[in-house]
């Protein structure tokens, strides 16, 4: 007698989990950069803005790269370019390990690990958008909360290997674990669901497999003539140029009010776990309450947590900011990419997402540099944190014009 075969997993499914694995890898070398920061800085004699930059450069390669490699992957597909991306940050990071001056690296980490990280990201998470429309905001808070695991991990590695063989053999071993892995989570990326005979969600006609279409949407070009593409890309940059200070300068902060390397760590660690939390248990309610009013509520809870910063030089009031910022940053990452294919359709949705993170590719280049060059002149952060808290406040005001805009796609 025949028995039904068992149901087979959604390929979704399945490009979600290399997301995840991909943005685990990339942003867990990018944010173990402030376990590294006392090493580098007592190697090079360097400033704290001079070893700032070398973090900042990378962030603006990598988010400066996204139209381009975004547009990539939308006409040729994700897979080949995310193994090159792997590649290059494996290149990078054995290279930053033979560094002899701050200005080499400049060119092995900043250049070498942003091109690398430029050329996964956007590529990443834009192949998860396609495979999904219902679930569109869960899938994608579930393949970004890998930059959450990556926040918490990866740093507490990056300190245990450095405390073991120094900062140069971390750099290393880093380096050919994550070449390893990413590759393998490479080859299992794929943004065409109708190529396979597939449709989003797993959906399927009366005859079974739907026929391969073309995707809807609008063409980059016809993107960036709208009210709600500007709103998006000013909103995204006003609110970075905060948002990546405290993975740079939370961990100094901490030790400039006598609490130890640990602690610091610990606190970038919260900022991770505050990430996940955000992007598991909150990110999925856009799919039913609304992704613009949830990114209102981001940037809300953005500006009041840089308020709290600024007044805390205890352990647990900057644990609570650190939990509850990450939390909001969480949900910010993971609600980014559905609002662009709401707003504009999957036709091109990986290079709309890249040129709307090209604002914060500028925000990381000025944000940690300034903020250390603030802390240089006047030994404090109190400038850049409030700073920080105004421009949230005006990224609030760009989310709340998008409430009345309507899709373009």
């Amino acid at each position: 007698m025949p028995t039904s075969a068992a149901p087979r997993l959604f390929y979704g499914w399945i490009v979600v989990g290399a997301s995840f694995a991909a943005l685990v890898l990339i942003f867990g070398v990018a944010y173990s950069f402030s376990a590294f920061f006392r090493s580098l800085q007592g190697e090079f004699g360097a400033s704290r803005a001079e070893v700032s930059l070398v973090f900042s450069l990378c962030g603006f390669v990598y988010m400066g790269l996204g139209p381009l490699t975004g547009s990539i992957a939308d006409r040729v597909g994700p897979r080949w370019l995310v193994i090159t991306g792997f590649v290059l940050l494996a290149g990078g990071l054995v290279a930053a390990s033979n560094a002899s001056s701050i200005r080499v690296l400049y060119l092995a980490y900043g250049l070498g690990v942003g091109f690398g990280v430029g050329c996964i990201y956007v590529p990443a998470i834009g192949a998860v958008q396609p495979w999904f429309i219902r679930r569109r905001a869960l899938a994608s808070g579930l393949a970004s909360s890998g930059i959450g695991v990556g926040t918490v991990v990866l740093p507490l590695l990056a300190v245990a290997l450095i405390d073991l063989s120094g900062w140069r053999r971390a750099f290393e071993i880093l380096g050919w674990s994550v070449l390893l892995i990413g590759i393998s989570a490479g080859f299992l990326l794929d943004n065409a669901p109708a190529k396979r005979g597939l449709a989003p969600d797993g959906d399927t006609g009366s005859g079974g497999t739907k026929p391969a279409q073309a995707p809807r949407g609008v063409t980059l070009r016809e993107a960036i003539r709208t009210r709600a593409f500007w709103m998006l890309y000013l909103g995204c940059g006003a609110f970075s140029i905060g948002l990546f200070i405290p993975f740079v300068h939370l961990a100094p902060y901490a030790r400039d009010h006598g609490l130890s390397e640990q602690t610091g760590v610990m606190l970038m660690g919260l900022i991770g776990a505050g990430s996940i939390a955000g992007r598991f248990s909150l990110a999925g309610i856009g799919d039913r309450i609304g992704r613009r009013g949830l990114l209102v509520a981001v940037y809300a809870v953005s500006c009041v947590c840089f308020l709290i910063w600024l007044a805390s030089s205890h352990v647990i009031a900057l644990a609570t900011f650190a939990l509850v910022f990450g939390t909001a940053y969480g949900v910010f990452v993971a609600v980014q990419p559905p609002l662009a294919m709401d707003f504009f359709g999957a036709r091109n949705v990986s290079g709309i997402i890249g040129a709307i993170y090209t604002s914060a590719a500028l925000a990381m280049l000025v944000g940690p540099p300034l903020a250390g060059l603030a802390f240089d002149l006047t030994r404090s952060y109190t400038l850049p944190i409030a700073i920080s808290a105004a421009l949230m406040a005006m990224a609030l005001g760009c989310s709340i014009v998008l409430l009345k805009e309507g899709p373009r796609a």
